[in-house]
């Protein structure tokens, strides 16, 4: 069974829009675009690359696979096995591209990607793709999370766990800080939520 991997750059307030530059979405008049630049140090560059570098599938929304297809095909030295690695692509508006090994989901997107996870194959990774992610977590269908969070808030932007996340444990099994002060970790799925109460 394949897994779900979400890797995502994130505010102390849970923004993850925008990171990489002041471009990349501004939809809903974000004026924060690059937030990470300023924090991103040798060593997140480092657990990026080994993150990057293990075998994988892409799952991605239609706005980041455009941001990626814009870039990655001319780029591949910079991430070994983008283009020969399997893209699939959720959308209800694009079909088709010309970037090799990409495959559209439409329709029941949920109910193809527990399909996906069945199947043999490599573990899938979310990059971006903020809207999929909600699809995600309304189906509980993230396995890991493999965050970096940053120092600092936004007040306003795209979340990463907003309105309609199921309930869910998750376990802490690796973790490290950045010299810049960024929060590396990862999070596995861990069953159902177990409630209690703290004795007085």
């Amino acid at each position: 069974m394949r897994k779900i991997i979400v890797l995502t750059f994130v505010t102390l307030d849970g923004v993850m829009q925008s990171p990489g530059g002041p471009t990349e979405d501004t939809s809903g008049n974000f004026a924060y675009g690059g937030w990470v630049v300023p924090y991103f140090d040798e060593l997140l560059g480092q657990v990026m690359a080994g993150q990057m570098g293990k075998p994988f599938a892409l799952l991605l929304g239609r706005k980041t696979f455009e941001i990626f297809a814009s870039y990655w095909p001319d780029h591949d030295d910079e991430w070994s096995g983008i283009n020969e690695a399997t893209k699939y692509v959720a959308s209800n508006t694009l079909t088709s591209h010309a970037w090799q090994n990409s495959v559209f989901l439409n329709g029941d997107v949920a109910g193809q990607i527990k399909q996906l996870k069945q199947q043999d194959g490599p573990d899938i990774q979310v990059h971006g793709s903020g809207n999929l992610i909600q699809t995600l977590l309304k189906h509980d269908l993230v396995d890991e999370f493999w965050l970096k969070i940053f120092p600092v808030t936004l007040g306003a932007g795209k979340r990463l766990f907003d309105s309609g996340t199921m309930p869910a444990a998750y376990t802490l099994v690796e973790s490290k800080t950045s010299p810049s002060g960024v929060m590396i970790g990862t999070w596995k799925r861990a069953g159902e939520v177990k409630t209690g109460e703290i004795p007085a």
